[in-house]
This record gives structure tokens, sequence and C-alpha cells, in this order.
């Protein structure tokens, strides 16, 4: 990835005065995700050489050896571990509550006589960090592990810090085609994907990812400082690819369209030099200028869905989670009819949304560190161990054969049809999948070095946005 070097001498006052505050360095990131992301993803290159066995911590021995083992030998590990224990865990997401007692499950198919208690936590408001980091302190910690998002902190507070350690099941990296060892990252168990819909029972349509920014607008997205894969949304727009997206769509409105855009675009073009942006910077700038300041903060998907479904929300629309749309009833006044999914309408230009992760890790204090393994391959590995996402559209497991297996079992992609599979019912739920989401639905994807490397730069020139916009 191509380091850039600010250019410090320019005048862009504002974030010049809180670089010269800091010392005016951009951070320095070590690792990297994986490159083997979504359900068909590349071969990983080669990491580095692995540190010496005597270098290791406890758990991480425990990990290397758990990486070349079978999951059902991996599971009389945990068997051997944890039978008559309590497993704790904690995530973002509440459904690791209900996959640990589907591998409870699975574990008593081995062993007819286990029995593990659980408890599974999801601290709210971004608290999962400080919870992770106030357990780490203790010789042997609460959490067995955890499943965690948000690339940026993770890489800068769990990683680097030691906090957490990647586990790579072996059927994982071979169904990636790959191997542990070759693995240089993040394990994911899966892509979530956040993508724009509006209601269309009034007149308003939506066929350019401009119009959500253009005069009058106020999309109904969850608050920046609530969850904050949002922010890294707006960072990774000023990545060269995205923001050759966000110039590309720019370029297919009208002329009248254009020229209101335009003012924005030539007053971003010293801020996008300033931060050291490729040459279409200055377009990722324009929008999320225009979004921070536009924009309705939400504070939950939820909300935002059951608004949008009413056909009293004429000519309103969100940024949200795609599986939302799961949960909507219909009734005289709501229906999934009302909305329309805008990546998916005939015509239209630019991204249809962004996809971040959901990554697993084993504490490197864990109480339970086989029991933690044997967990993970579980979930990663089998389409039963990822039922508790994989049951709902607008979730890609990241492992190909399990992606596979999961759209076999639920049939994501004809969601929306009748029960006798003749005609569409609800055409925002027939789910296209995650390789058409991140090609012709141009999804927006996470990259953690990426966000970790502009969160002091781009992060404090969104930052000065979202305080002078709540000012």
């Amino acid at each position: 990835m191509k380091k850039r070097v600010l250019a410090l001498t320019l005048s862009f006052s504002m974030v010049a005065t809180m670089l010269a505050g800091c010392g005016g360095k951009e951070p320095t990131v070590e690792s990297k995700a994986p490159e083997t992301k979504g359900p068909d993803p590349a071969p990983a290159e080669s990491k580095a050489p692995d540190a010496p066995v005597e270098n290791l911590t406890e758990v991480q021995k425990i990990i290397k050896e758990a990486e070349g083992m079978s999951m059902e030998d991996l599971a009389k590990k945990a068997i051997e571990e944890s039978n008559g224990k309590t497993f704790f865990g904690v995530g973002n997401s509440s459904r690791g509550k209900s996959a640990l007692p589907l591998f409870i499950d699975y574990l008593k198919t081995i062993d007819p006589s286990y029995n593990m208690e659980f408890e599974w936590q999801q601290p709210k408001n971004n608290k999962i960090f400080d919870q992770l980091t106030a357990d780490s302190l203790k010789d042997t910690g609460t959490f067995a592990m955890t499943l965690i998002q948000d690339g940026n902190q993770i890489e800068s507070k769990m990683v680097q810090t030691g906090i957490l350690d990647t586990y790579i099941p072996k059927e994982w990296a071979e169904a990636n085609g790959t191997t542990a060892d070759a693995v240089d990252g993040y394990l994911a168990l899966q892509t979530l994907n956040k993508v724009f819909m509006y209601n269309n029972t009034g007149s308003k349509t939506y066929d350019n990812c401009w119009d959500f920014v253009a005069e009058g607008e106020h999309g109904l997205y969850m608050d920046i400082d609530s969850e904050i894969v949002g922010k890294n949304f707006l960072y990774m727009l000023t990545e060269d690819k995205y923001a050759g997206w966000m110039k590309e769509a720019f370029e297919a409105l009208s002329a009248d369209e254009q020229a209101y855009f335009q003012p924005t675009i030539d007053e971003m073009a010293a801020d996008a030099e300033f931060l050291g942006l490729g040459a279409d910077g200055k377009y990722a700038l324009a929008w999320i200028k225009l979004w921070v300041e536009s924009y309705a903060a939400q504070t939950d998907d939820g909300p935002i869905c059951n608004t949008l479904v009413d056909k009293s929300a004429k000519d309103q629309f969100g940024l949200l989670v795609y599986s939302k749309l799961r949960s909507v009833e219909e009734s005289a006044s709501v229906s999934k009819n009302n909305i329309n999914v805008a990546a998916y309408d005939d015509g239209y230009t630019g991204i249809g949304g962004y996809g971040y992760c959901h990554y697993l890790f084993v504490t490197d204090n864990s109480p339970l560190p086989w029991t933690a393994c044997a967990f993970i391959a579980y979930m990663t590995c089998t389409v039963d161990g990822f039922s508790a996402w994989g049951k709902d559209m607008g979730g890609y497991s990241s492992n190909p054969t399990v992606a596979a297996g999961t759209e076999e079992e639920y049939g994501h992609s004809k969601g929306g049809m009748s029960e006798d599979g003749t005609t569409v019912e609800f055409e925002c739920k027939n789910d296209r999948g995650y390789d058409w989401w991140t090609g012709e639905g141009k999804l927006v994807l996470e990259d953690p070095e990426y966000c970790a490397e502009v969160a002091f730069t781009v992060g404090s020139w969104v930052e000065m946005l979202t305080k002078y916009s709540a000012g």
C-alpha cells in the first residue's frame, strides 16, 4: 500500500493546527488484515517468519498447535479442557449467544456426556475495547475469545498491544487455497454490508450516489461516533480505488447536477493535496463533507429500517444494514415493498454502500484457549456453525465452502420469491451476494491497515467536520 507524505507547508489551517500540536507524524502500521476477505478470496501472501517458539505466549503456543489440527481433533481437546466449566465470550454481535449452543451440541456428538455452561456479552457504545483491555490485565482472563468489529481500533488497540491473538483454522485455510502459516492478518467470520435504501412511495428516485448528498437531502444514518465502522467507511472513500469510483459517479451526473457539486469539489482540492490523497481525493472529500453536514443521526439501524418501510416515509432514504429487512412484518402501512435497494435499480451509478467484517480472536490470556479455537473453527468451517449469521441475507462467510453451503441451505438469492418460487414478492430481499456487491454493487470495503494509516490525518479532518456540523 502506498505510503503518503503530508505536505506540511500547505495552508490548511484547521488540520495543520492539530497536526502541529501532535507532532504531525503519520502512524506506523506493521500488520494488516488478510487478503482473504469474502466468500471467494485470493490466496494470501506469505507472512514473515514465525517468532521462535520460546518467544510465544502460552496461548500463542496452543494456537500454533491448533492451526495444524483437524476440527475433530481440536474438538476433543476442547472437550477435555472445558467439560463442566463456563465459557465466557464477548462480541459486537449478539448472535454469538445463538452459536454457542450449536457448538455444544456438536461437541456432544463426539462425547455425549460433555456439558458446558456459557455467557455471552455484547457491550454497547463501543465499550468492547475497554472491556477487553481491562480483562487483559489479569494473569488469566475472563473472556475466552471475542467476535469484534472496527478494523482500525482492532489494529491499534488490540493486535499491536498483544491483547488479542489470531487463530487460523486448518480447514478455513484449505478452503481458501492457502495454509494457516501463509495468512498474514486477521480471521474474518463474515463481511456485512450497509446499503443505501429509499422509500419508494413518493416521487423521488436516487440513481446516483451523489443524489444522497444533494441539496435538501438528509439520509438516516447511525451517528459515526456511535458506530465507528461508519467512520471507517468515510476514511475508505479517500483510498484511490474508491475515490476513483466517486469521480466516475460524478461524471455520470447531468451538467446541472455537476454544477451544484463542483464548487465543493474545487474547495476540497487543496485539502486533498494537503492530506496526501491521490488524484481523485477531492471527489471523496467533497462527498464526505456534504454527507457529514447533512445526514440525520440515528441511534440504531433497526429504527431506520422501521421508518423507511412505512408508507408515511415518502422521499426518505437511509444507509443501513441490509439484513434489517429480515424483521419487517407486513401490515396495512408497512411493507418491504415500500423500499428500494438503490444499487438494485436499473441505471444506478456509484457506490451501493459499504462492507465491514466481524473478526474472530482468541484472548492472549484466555482461560479456555483450546475451546476458543474449536468454537472459532466451528463458526468459520461449518454451515451449522455459521448459521446464526448465515440464516439471514447480508452476511457473507469468509469461507467459500461455507458461503456456498449457506446459499444452498437458505437460498438468499431468492429470498424475496413466493413460496412456490413463481413470483417476486419482495424484490429487496433477493440478495445478489458478495461477488455482486463487491463488483457491480460497488461496495466500499473496510481495510484495517488503510483506516489505521489515515486515522490521524483524514480522521482529524473528519472530526473537524463533525464538530462544525454539530455546532
